[in-house]
């Protein structure tokens, strides 16, 4: 399954967008392996650099560019590739690589949970307002 930000978009929620990018991978396994270093260098190229700029411009700087989950000063934006590259794709230069279609911005957060975990660490904390006496039972 190719996914592309056309179809994210058409996603209602910051919950459907997550699940329909989840890869579901494990912690550890391996990606690039000892070639780590050519990913990295794409990375630092000025071409990526250009790319990831855009696509944080046309998300709005919002994790999955749901508008209610900006994100915030301080935090870093990853780009995060909607279709997993390979050391292919970063040889040929394929379309995966740079094109906007296949690129959303996220938080570390949420860029690891979409490889390795689960939406439930990704749901924001309903706090209950505290009132006097609250937890006094005989009050």
């Amino acid at each position: 399954m190719i996914r592309t930000y056309t179809e994210l978009m058409q996603l209602p929620n910051f919950l459907e967008r997550f699940k329909y990018l989840k890869i579901g991978g494990r912690v550890g396994q391996s990606t690039f392996g000892y070639d780590r270093w050519i990913n990295q260098a794409f990375y630092r190229s000025g071409s990526w650099k250009d790319i990831r700029r855009q696509v944080i411009i046309r998300d709005l700087g919002c994790d999955l560019a749901d508008p209610e989950r900006e994100i915030g000063p301080g935090e870093v934006v990853y780009i995060h590739h909607m279709n997993p590259i390979t050391m292919d794709d970063i040889a040929d230069r394929t379309e995966y690589l740079m094109n906007p279609e296949y690129l959303i911005c996220t938080t570390l957060d949420t860029h690891n949970a979409i490889h390795y975990g689960d939406e439930s660490l990704l749901i924001p904390k309903v706090f209950v307002a505290r009132k006097p006496n609250d937890m006094c039972p005989w009050r």
